[in-house]
C-alpha cells in the first residue's frame, strides 16, 4: 500500500499553508489546511481505513518552550502529539483534496470537522495544549496542523499513517482518543503505509 502528497515528499518540510503556526517576529497562525493525500494498492480484504498524523518529537516538559532567551535542547526526552485521527473511511475512498477536511483555524476546536461519508474523527492533543487559555480551550477534532516550539533546537517529524482494515467501521463516536482507536484498532490491520514530512519554526533550523 502507498501514501503520497501532492503537497511534499516522504522526509521534506510540509508547506506553511498545512500548518496551525508559521514562522514570524517569532510566531504567528498559519492556514491550518489540511494536506492532500491518496493512497493505493490496499489488500483486497480492505474495507476502511485509518487516518492518523502524530508528531513524536514534542518536548516532554514545558520548562523553555516558547520563551524568549531560551532554547529547548535536542537531547530533551520527547513524547508523541496528536495532530489528527480519522477512522471508518470508506473504502471506495482514495485521496483528499488539500483543505478538504479542514481549512483554516477553529478558536476552541472544530465540532464538526469535514471527512469522507461515515468517517469519524477524533480528539487532537491542542484539547490538551489549550487546556489553560480561556480564549481557546475546548475539544479539537479532526486535523489542526504543526505548530512546534519557535525555540525548538529539533526538526519535528509528522507520521501521516494510512491503515487498512478488515472491517467496515470500528465502533467509535466524534472524539474519541487515540487510545481508544489503538484499542478498536488491535487485531484488524491488513497493511499500513507512511508518510512523513518535517516543520520547524526555528529559522535555525530552515
Amino acid at each position: 500500500m502507498q501514501l503520497r502528497s501532492d503537497n511534499f515528499e516522504h522526509g521534506q518540510p510540509i508547506p506553511a499553508r498545512l500548518a496551525f503556526g508559521k514562522r514570524a517576529s517569532p510566531f504567528a497562525l498559519s492556514d491550518n489546511l489540511s494536506p492532500h493525500l491518496a493512497w493505493k494498492d490496499a489488500p483486497h480484504a480492505t474495507r476502511s481505513f485509518v487516518l492518523t498524523c502524530l508528531d513524536f518529537d514534542v518536548p516532554s516538559k514545558p520548562d523553555d518552550v516558547n520563551k524568549e532567551g531560551r532554547t529547548v535542547p535536542a537531547d530533551l526526552p520527547r513524547v508523541e502529539f496528536v495532530h489528527w485521527l480519522m477512522a471508518n473511511i470508506p473504502v471506495e475512498c482514495g485521496e483528499l483534496a488539500e483543505g478538504a477536511c479542514s481549512d483554516g483555524i477553529v478558536a476552541r476546536g472544530k465540532r464538526a470537522p469535514y471527512g469522507p461519508p461515515g468517517s469519524v474523527q477524533g480528539l487532537n492533543d491542542y484539547t490538551g495544549w489549550f487546556a489553560g487559555d480561556p480564549d481557546m480551550r475546548g475539544e479539537y477534532l479532526g486535523y489542526d496542523g504543526p505548530c512546534p516550539p519557535w525555540n525548538d533546537s529539533l526538526l519535528h517529524h509528522y507520521h501521516f499513517r494510512l491503515y487498512a482494515l478488515d472491517v467496515d467501521t470500528l465502533r467509535l463516536a466524534d472524539g474519541f482518543t487515540v487510545a481508544e482507536l489503538r484499542a478498536a484498532m488491535d487485531g484488524h490491520v491488513v497493511a499500513e503505509a507512511e508518510l512523513m514530512g518535517t516543520y520547524t519554526l526555528n529559522p535555525a533550523l530552515a
